[in-house]
């Protein structure tokens, strides 16, 4: 038996399984995400990731900059820790290969932090490093199964990035950007083209670290 990688996008899906995890993508919707983790459980899978990108919240993070968090909390209050001898045997191979990581905490929402203003805003409310859409419903559904959980995550908008329109339309149910949708997205508002291929080199950047740490944590992401 191997770990599980739950993830929002396809992208984030094919670099875990480069690494070596069952993957599956959950389309960044909740329901999607609970199925995809439940799935994963059933095949059966040892522990659960909630792998892939994320929007920075805390000052300076830059793009492609690791996290590996202590916990995660819910928009609504809710709290999990990951499996902590999991997490400081993660944190101390990082340390011995060099790998530079961030340990903090990760904030799930149910919603993108789009603006510059919000990202500030949840970072004062809840000091978390980093958001994403994943994290919160990954750990509920592992500590349901009473299955280690940790979170491997790369953050590609900085704190002071403000999104364009077209990467707030949802993904579908496989994954990936909807095609007609962002097209349209770009005819309304053209000016944002420049924000938008900003957005996709951060993006590829943060996959690129999560595909160097993966293969470089890849004994201790395996062994829960």
């Amino acid at each position: 038996m191997t770990v599980g990688a739950v993830t929002g996008l396809a992208a984030e899906a094919t670099v875990a399984r480069e690494i070596g995890f069952e993957a599956m993508a959950g389309g960044g919707s909740a329901a999607g995400t609970e199925a995809a983790a439940t799935a994963l459980l059933v095949r059966p899978v040892i522990g659960l990731v909630s792998f892939g990108i994320a929007g920075g919240l805390a000052p300076g993070l830059q793009s492609g900059a690791l996290l590996l968090p202590a916990a995660v909390r819910a928009r609504s209050g809710a709290a999990y820790w990951v499996d902590v001898e999991w997490h400081l045997r993660l944190g101390a191979a990082a340390r011995k290969a060099g790998l530079a990581v961030t340990v903090g905490g990760m904030l799930g929402s149910e919603a993108i932090a789009a603006t510059a203003t919000e990202k500030a805003a949840l970072y004062a409310e809840t000091n978390a490093v980093a958001v994403d859409l994943e994290s919160h419903l990954v750990a509920a559904v592992a500590q349901r199964a009473r299955v280690p959980f940790v979170v491997l995550r790369a953050v590609a908008d900085p704190a002071e990035r403000d999104l364009p329109p077209a990467a707030l339309l949802p993904l579908t149910g496989t994954g990936r950007p909807n095609l007609p949708r962002v097209l349209l997205s770009l005819a309304r508002h053209p000016r944002q083209m420049t924000a938008l291929l900003t957005l996709a080199g951060e993006t590829k950047r943060a996959l690129e670290a999560l595909r160097r740490a993966g293969q470089i944590l890849r004994s201790e992401l395996q062994r829960p």
